[in-house]
């Protein structure tokens, strides 16, 4: 078995006995999964969101609803298979009504990001979302870079990692193209920059 293997797994072993997360209760209470991510270990990408919704909480499984489709279409658009990538989330519990995460939580569960990052070692880490964009960039000390999101999506920005030099590419989150047809259209043009990197 490959170490990397050996390495998520603790991972995962560590959330599912995480009782001192703020959402582990919500967790117990609902009968659900936390989602720790899903793909290669060896991906060349990975792709980070905020926090998993309804459908990915039942499953256990990342981007598993409509944004989960969105996201598929995306990939599929640039030639990406699905089963070639990592897709995480910085949260890996369900906040409840699929609120925006709370800096506690993203401060509970973000370290197991950054093992994520350190064990998978990606050339390029393309963030989902503001929260997502924001842990990013902060976590690679790049805080001279931080605009808001509608003027750093489709951008990348080299950071150095642990085990070498990662792009980092912010892009919309999926769900944000369900009722907004123009960012459906941003987002398949700044997924093109994924596939030259490839």
């Amino acid at each position: 078995m490959d170490n990397r293997d050996e390495l998520l797994r603790a991972i995962k072993d560590e959330v599912l006995a995480l009782k001192s997360s703020p959402l582990y209760a919500e967790r117990v209470k609902n009968g659900v999964f936390p989602v720790i991510g899903e793909g290669s270990h060896q991906a060349k990408i990975m792709f980070v969101g905020e926090a998993p919704g309804k459908n990915e909480a039942a499953t256990g499984r990342p981007f598993a609803g409509a944004a989960g489709k969105i996201l598929d279409e995306l990939l599929v658009s640039v030639g990406i298979n699905r089963p070639e990538v990592y897709i995480t989330n910085i949260v890996k519990d369900r906040p409840p009504g699929n609120r925006d995460p709370l800096p506690e939580e993203i401060a509970a569960y973000g370290p197991f990001l950054d093992r994520q990052i350190d064990i998978i070692q990606p050339k390029i880490i393309a963030t989902l979302g503001r929260f997502s964009m924001e842990y990013i960039i902060r976590k690679f000390g790049l805080e001279q870079e931080l605009k808001p999101i509608s003027a750093l999506h489709g951008a990348s920005i080299t950071a150095q990692a642990s085990y070498g030099p990662v792009l980092v590419v912010p892009l919309y989150h999926p769900a944000a193209s369900i009722y907004n047809q123009h960012l459906k259209e941003t987002l398949l043009a700044d997924f093109k920059i994924l596939k030259q990197y490839l």
